[in-house]
């Protein structure tokens, strides 16, 4: 572990560990990882979700360091205040000139967020569910996307891709993907319901699931086929096949760790 380094004034600047993926050269795409951070217990140690219960000093700090590491004001690092629903938030010019407080209250109740403004960090908190990231070269925007199993099966990255079309006229075919830590089918047993929400929703059941003891999904394949389905070139979908059940001592995981732990930040920045 790398300690934190302690300013003059007593501050704590964190050392934020981030794997960045390879998405385009024109943004930058990353997602946190567990250490670098001051957070403790099953936070520990880099959480920057503040709705999750850990301790705000900690995440204030956390979120600080990611900052410094990105090289961006506070005001420019988003996050939204997830719901496993479909709402995604455009984030224009004017979000900036807003209050505090309007800024945060249009952050609530979204899954989804995209941006056509440069060195901005838009992001979505997950621990197990799928994260997805958008890059648009044709007009230079982005969106990060939190595909939970109800985000999935309400098919929030095709959703986030239409929003995207209509507010940049965005070519599904000139969309660059990546698609996060996430869980993966070995470990997401799921029941009966959850499979049959699936299979009632139209999903190609043999291409996304498997049964085992119980039913077992795979998030990561089921939205790496909706955005094929949308017309996004399988060359340009990157899937780190990082399963967060497996490394949870690099990565979050609420299956492994409990509702009650930190969680991993996605974010992508045009730069």
């Amino acid at each position: 572990m790398t300690s934190p380094l302690v300013l003059p004034n007593n501050d704590i600047l964190t050392n934020p560990q981030l794997t960045y993926h390879s998405l385009h050269p024109r943004v930058r795409a990353f997602s946190s990882m567990r250490k670098g951070g001051v957070s403790g217990g099953q936070y520990g140690e880099f959480n920057i979700n503040p709705y999750c219960g850990d301790a705000p000093d900690a995440v204030m700090m956390n979120r600080k360091a990611l900052c410094a590491e990105l090289q961006i004001d506070d005001a420019h690092l988003l996050m939204a205040h997830q719901v496993h629903g479909t709402e995604a938030r455009i984030i224009a010019e004017e979000f900036f000139s807003l209050s505090p407080s309007t800024r945060q209250r249009l952050l609530e109740g979204v899954d989804a967020l995209i941006t056509a403004i440069p060195h901005v960090c838009i992001g979505v908190s997950t621990a197990d569910c799928i994260p997805v990231l958008l890059y648009d070269e044709e007009h230079h925007a982005a969106a990060a996307v939190h595909a939970g199993w109800r985000g999935t099966v309400a098919r929030i990255v095709q959703k986030t891709v239409a929003a995207m079309q209509q507010s940049y006229h965005t070519q599904p075919a000139h969309l660059h993907a990546c698609i996060g830590p996430g869980i993966s089918l070995r470990h997401f047993e799921v029941g009966d319901e959850v499979y049959q929400a699936f299979a009632q929703a139209g999903f190609n059941m043999p291409a996304i699931s498997q049964h085992m003891d119980k039913w077992h999904i795979n998030l990561p394949e089921c939205n790496r086929l909706q955005l094929l389905e949308v017309g996004v070139s399988d060359d340009r979908i990157l899937s780190t096949g990082i399963c967060t059940y497996e490394q949870v001592d690099a990565y979050f995981s609420a299956r492994r760790l409990g509702i009650q732990s930190g969680r991993i930040y996605n974010g992508i920045i045009l730069l």
